[in-house]
């Protein structure tokens, strides 16, 4: 480990260790390339065709590949060197969104590279999530995780507007090889910037897909872990309901375009609000006991939508239920303590790819949901679900060791 591990820590306590900043710096890289994908993609395969459903399926090929690759590919994370993995699914990356980009390319070959790239992409979200807790001690850890979703929420904020502004100037082709360079550079950034270890586990008899679900048999047995990312992936997958039916409820209350934008833009606001607070004020023991209480802000302020709010109170809303998730600190500290160090890699990999997944879930749930119910009925219906289940499937704070199957 890099250093003392302070009794409440700070960005810059994660930032001044060198080899998260090159950890840091390529998310960074990858997340603006990967939005200025979702974005040139969206319109590619829009003007080609014409189809709102087949542009829309960019971003289902972005959720859904995340059950596949997270789950059936999650060894991967153990049986390979970390930094080499890191830097080929980087490389893979930077293939598949050049191919993408060559003309001619018919849109179900797009699409098709597309899902690939979402299948490599939960393998190198689990594989940089595992190398954190090598990399920051305890609770600078903490302060490392919420950087990275600092970066995931402001990127909601700010990327699709960058994406707009680079397809003025350029093509939908050319941006997406603006991806390729993005995902090149990342690769050279973890390349030089991460230590070489050794793979975490040595090669098995198993084949890759019957070690990786073995791996999620070995997590989800674990009582204590298995509620904490049960409660992780419930509670952001209902919660992004407003977010999910922005649109619609927009046009049904006139807000226009700008209502719009500022409605899809609340919550991640919200999100980078709380993060900041939660690591700023909360002592670590503090957030552990905050988990269920903001897991629950996260729902209340939905409630009032049934009364169908104008926009300022709808955008003020959904920041203060935006805020809600930074439950995740407390949760990042309950898993760190819930998984023994020989899962912990696994556990992190199936997290990370289940919490794309399941929020996918959610958005096809309460787009399903608004074409039987006026959106403001669904946003609270979903509110009260969420209420309900908060207490329901609360996380526990246990020791490490073994725990039988239970409820």
């Amino acid at each position: 480990m890099n250093q003392p591990t302070p009794t409440r820590a700070r960005y810059r306590d994660a930032l001044a260790v060198p080899e998260f900043r090159a950890i840091f710096l390529s998310h960074v890289v990858c997340m603006l390339g990967t939005i200025v994908t979702q974005f040139a993609l969206t319109v590619l395969v829009y003007r080609q065709t014409g189809s709102p459903f087949l542009a829309a399926l960019v971003f289902t090929v972005a959720f859904v590949p995340y059950l596949f690759g997270g789950v059936l590919l999650s060894a991967l994370a153990d049986r390979v060197a970390i930094r080499p993995l890191l830097v080929g699914c980087n490389l893979t990356t930077a293939a598949l969104a050049a191919a993408m980009a060559l003309p001619g390319s018919p849109v179900g070959v797009v699409l098709a590279l597309a899902f690939g790239m979402g299948l490599v992409a939960p393998v190198f979200a689990g594989a940089r999530a595992a190398v954190l807790p090598r990399v920051l001690d305890g609770e600078v850890y903490i302060a490392g995780r919420s950087l990275f979703r600092l970066v995931a929420q402001a990127a909601q904020v700010g990327g699709f507007a960058l994406g707009g502004l680079l397809l003025i100037a350029l093509t939908p082709r050319a941006a997406l090889l603006l991806n390729t360079g993005a995902f090149l550079v990342s690769a050279a950034l973890l390349a030089m910037g991460v230590k070489a270890r050794p793979a975490a586990a040595s090669a098995r008899s198993l084949s890759l897909v019957r070690d990786s679900l073995a791996g999620l048999g070995r997590v989800f047995r674990l009582v204590p872990l298995r509620r904490v990312l049960v409660f992780g992936w419930a509670v952001p997958a209902i919660g992004v309901t407003p977010e999910a039916l922005a649109a619609p409820y927009a046009q049904l209350a006139g807000f226009g375009t700008v209502g719009l934008g500022l409605l899809m833009s609340a919550l991640p606001v919200g999100t980078v609000l709380g993060e900041v607070l939660c690591l700023w004020l909360p002592s670590p023991a503090r957030r552990l006991r905050l988990i269920v209480p903001l897991a629950l802000l996260m729902f209340l302020p939905q409630l009032a939508f049934g009364l169908r709010p104008g926009l300022p109170l709808a955008v003020g809303l959904l920041v203060l239920s935006g805020m809600g998730l930074a439950h995740h600190l407390g949760l990042d500290q309950l898993l760190m303590d819930a998984a023994p160090e020989e899962v912990v890699g696994r556990a992190l990999s199936i997290q990370t790819a289940g919490l794309m997944f399941w929020q996918g879930i959610g958005f096809a749930v309460a787009g399903s949901a608004a074409q039987l119910l006026a959106p403001p009925v669904v946003i609270t219906v979903a509110a009260v679900a969420g209420l309900a289940l908060v207490p329901l499937l609360r996380p526990r704070q246990h020791s490490q060791g073994p725990s039988h199957d239970g409820p």
